[in-house]
């Protein structure tokens, strides 16, 4: 198996962590930002994170990744079994990347901008950290987004929203600097900073 990865990537991390909780240790392939074609040649597109498996299937598109990893390695198991609590989470993660990305990615772009626009990086910048009060609140009476285990919406959500608690560890891409800066995570958010902890306890590949 070949895990095609950015260092530091958010994206990556789900599936790293994914992989990890399997006890599955794939051949990394550290790919240059500035130089996509290895992942290209090999998926026919750009993105990372790319995962091939030794039979030669080629997924990408993290999420996806993580539910075929899921799909093709069931122990140790990161979605539901049951049908309901399944679609609730393929929901939380729908609406993780529709919705929740959406204020990140766009303060990111805001901030390339010659003249930044300061009132729409305060007004996106305001829904990151209110939304910091939903995760608090899915954490109450568990220790994981769905529940009492680990799963794929930990994986999902985590490599993000960390930053909020952790800090940006000193790196230079702005997409980190702007997950710090606005997500202030702290003693109003105790659960989720325990979250943060716990999972940032779990290995990575």
């Amino acid at each position: 198996m070949k895990f095609y990865r950015l260092p530091r990537s958010t994206n990556s991390e789900r599936v790293a962590l994914a992989l990890a909780h399997k006890g599955i240790a794939p051949e990394s392939v550290l790919v240059d930002p500035k130089d996509r074609a290895p992942v290209r040649r090999v998926s026919g597109q750009d993105l990372v994170p790319v995962l091939v498996f030794d039979d030669g299937e080629v997924v990408f598109d993290s999420m996806q990744v993580v539910r075929r990893l899921d799909e093709r390695v069931p122990e140790a198991p990161l979605y539901p079994a049951a049908p309901g609590r399944r679609a609730e989470m393929l929901v939380f993660i729908d609406w993780f990347n529709r919705v929740w990305k959406r204020p990140p990615n766009e303060i990111a772009q805001e901030m390339e901008k010659d003249a930044p626009d300061r009132a729409r990086i305060e007004k996106l910048g305001k829904a990151m950290a209110e939304a910091l009060d939903l995760f608090e609140a899915m954490l109450d009476g568990r220790d994981y987004l769905m529940g009492d285990t680990f799963s794929a919406a930990d994986c999902c959500a985590f490599p993000f929203i960390k930053y909020g608690s952790l800090g940006d560890g000193g790196s230079t891409y702005p997409f980190h600097q702007v997950l710090a800066r606005h997500q202030p995570v702290g003693a109003q958010h105790p659960r989720l900073r325990d979250w943060i902890r716990r999972v940032d306890a779990h290995p990575r590949v």
